[in-house]
């Protein structure tokens, strides 16, 4: 009876888990269009955006092929000078490892990328914090000593 409860236990929290990572909302802005989107970002639900409506950004395509956000991004680009550009969107690849993910968009040739932060909670654009999986691969191991 009590390994039936944890093993129900452990799925339910898994399938939480699981379930969670598809439905990430970001803000998705830029500074160039809307001030509010700048360095002292003013949240505005209007911006907030359900991440699982949306497909990669084209140039990305090829390394994820309509596949789903993985996080939030935060890029700041020197496209005109001293005038940092902030773009906020979702974030699609390994939030681990964001050479890919985090790469130059092609089709703004003359921009200068400063940063791109990346995190996985949702409206977290702008934290470069990996603090969330971190708690989740420890809440894997919990579960699964649980188990055990």
């Amino acid at each position: 009876m009590v390994s039936s409860v944890k093993l129900f236990l452990g799925l339910t929290v898994l399938a939480t888990l699981a379930s969670t990572g598809y439905a990430i909302k970001c803000y998705q802005c830029d500074s160039i269009t809307n001030p509010k989107c700048g360095a002292k970002f003013e949240k505005d639900s209007s911006y907030l955006l359900d991440c699982a409506k949306i497909a990669p950004p084209r140039f990305l395509q090829n390394f994820f092929p309509v596949r789903n956000a993985t996080g939030c991004l935060k890029k700041v680009l020197d496209t005109v000078p001293q005038h940092p550009q902030i773009i906020r969107s979702c974030y699609f690849g390994d939030v681990s490892n964001t050479q890919v993910g985090c790469q130059d968009d092609p089709s703004l040739p003359f921009s200068k990328q400063l940063a791109c932060d990346v995190c996985t909670k949702d409206e977290c654009n702008g934290s470069a914090s990996l603090a969330p999986v971190a708690g989740a691969i420890l809440l894997f191991f919990g579960v699964a000593r649980l188990l055990a």
